[in-house]
């Protein structure tokens, strides 16, 4: 019975996290908006520590943070972190380019684009928002360094809600389907093993074309 009891708390902690993920990715929260347990409870249909165990993983991964006597909100950064997380991303995927070897083997960011063509053709945020964050990180791994994808990972954790902020103000005023042809052009560039074309591609990238402080 307790492994039974263990296993169905496991569940429900990992269903708040993905619908909590869902919704603060794919564009039903803001950053500084509160999380209240009650009603997170009562639309989860779950108790409260199964709830404070998925709020607890989702702050590791930097979409919450406690805040002391005041509850859990959707984070926040400020606009100088967020400036030097993108650069910092900037050189790591630079960097990535110039490592990549000429056979490097493209089956993962050829899956990765594939599943961002899918998702912007459903026109869901969320899918969108992991999609493009696979295909990052994809790009840097094709260097074959697994120390560089870990830290270029970490990094993509702690500006994940603002990297889906930037799309979701893209999609909002650029032509349909901006996002998804300019990640093409970056694959194409990738897929023809020519580094400069690749620095190129991401030069135009415009990464924080769209991105303002919360």
């Amino acid at each position: 019975m307790r492994d039974t009891a263990e296993l169905t708390s496991a569940s429900l902690v990992e269903l708040a996290v993905l619908r909590l993920t869902r919704e603060i990715l794919g564009g039903g929260t803001e950053p500084g908006e509160r999380l209240v347990e009650e009603q997170l409870t009562k639309r989860f249909g779950i108790s409260r520590a199964p709830l404070r165990e998925a709020l607890r993983l989702l702050a590791q991964q930097g979409l919450v943070e406690h805040m002391p006597r005041r509850g859990v909100r959707v984070a926040i950064l400020s606009d100088a972190d967020i400036r030097e997380l993108y650069e910092v991303r900037d050189v790591l995927e630079r960097h990535a380019v110039t490592a990549t070897p000429p056979d490097a083997d493209l089956t993962g960011i050829t899956t990765t684009m594939k599943a961002l063509q899918e998702a912007d053709a459903h026109g869901d945020q969320f899918e969108v928002a992991t999609a493009h964050r696979d295909f990052h990180v994809a790009v840097v791994a094709l260097a074959g360094n697994r120390q560089l994808s870990l830290v270029y990972s970490s990094v993509l954790v702690k500006i994940q809600l603002y990297m889906a902020l930037n799309l979701r103000r893209e999609a909002a005023v650029a032509r349909p389907h901006d996002g998804v042809h300019r990640h093409e052009r970056l694959f194409d560039a990738v897929s023809a093993r020519d580094p400069e074309a690749v620095l190129a591609a991401l030069n135009d990238h415009g990464a924080r074309s769209y991105l303002a402080g919360p």
